[in-house]
C-alpha cells in the first residue's frame, strides 16, 4: 500500500515537473490540474493534509483559469469567422473614464493600447468620424510595423472605454497560439472590410 501511494506521489511531481517545459498555458493548465488530482489523491492516503488541503485550493483555481482560456480561444475563432464584436475580450480589459474634449491619443502617437467604445460620443478627428458605443479601435496597431497612431481620437461627450494594453495582448497572444491565429485573422477580416468599404465609396459619384 506503502509502494502504491508512493508511486502516485511520484506521478504527481511529475506532472509538476512537467508544467515546467510546457510553453504555452493550455497544456500548462491540464499538467497542473492532473498535478492537482494526483497530489489530492497522494495527500488523502498518506495523510499529508498540507499537501492535500493546497491541492484542494489550487485545483478549482487551476480549472478556472483553464476554462478562461478555452473560453477566449473560441469567442476570438467565433469573431475571426463572422462576429467582429468584442465581448470575449473584455474580462481581460479595464474601465477608463473620459470627459468631453478628452484626447485619448493623437496622430502620431505611439500605439500601446487597444479601446472599446461602451458610453459617450466619440470622434477620429481628421477624418470627421464619429465613434458610437461598440466600436473597437487601435487594434491595428498592434500589428503595424511602427505601432504609430494615424488619427486622433477625441472624446465628444463624457462616457467610457475599455482599454487592454499591447503588452497584455501579447502576452495572451503568445500564451496560447489559437487565440494569435484568430485574433490575426480578426484584424485581418477587419481591415479587408475596411478597404472594401473605401473601395465603394471612391465610387460613388
Amino acid at each position: 500500500m506503502i509502494a502504491y501511494v508512493d508511486l502516485i506521489g511520484y506521478a504527481a511531481a511529475m506532472a509538476v515537473a512537467a508544467t515546467y517545459s510546457m510553453k504555452t498555458m493550455i497544456p500548462l493548465r491540464v499538467a497542473g490540474i492532473a498535478s492537482n488530482v494526483l497530489f489530492i489523491t497522494y495527500g488523502a492516503l498518506s495523510g499529508a493534509v498540507p499537501v492535500l488541503i493546497l491541492h484542494i485550493f489550487l485545483l478549482p483555481l487551476n480549472s478556472w483559469r483553464l476554462w478562461q482560456m478555452l473560453q477566449l480561444v473560441r469567442r476570438v475563432n467565433a469573431a475571426a469567422h463572422g462576429d467582429l464584436g468584442m465581448d470575449w475580450l473584455k474580462p481581460y480589459m479595464t474601465s477608463r473614464k473620459v470627459r468631453a474634449g478628452d484626447v485619448v491619443f493623437r496622430a502620431g502617437d505611439d500605439a500601446d493600447a487597444m479601446y472599446y467604445t461602451v458610453a459617450g460620443r466619440f470622434r477620429l478627428v481628421e477624418i470627421g468620424a464619429d465613434v458610437a458605443p461598440g466600436a473597437l479601435i487601435g487594434e491595428l496597431g498592434f500589428v503595424a510595423p511602427k505601432n504609430a497612431r494615424t488619427l486622433t481620437f477625441e472624446c465628444v461627450e463624457a462616457g467610457e472605454l475599455l482599454v487592454i494594453s499591447y503588452a497584455q495582448l501579447k502576452q495572451l497572444y503568445f500564451q496560447n497560439p489559437q487565440f494569435g491565429f484568430g485574433f490575426l485573422r480578426l484584424v485581418s477580416e477587419r481591415l479587408f472590410r475596411d478597404i472594401e468599404r473605401l473601395k465603394t465609396q471612391a465610387k460613388l459619384p
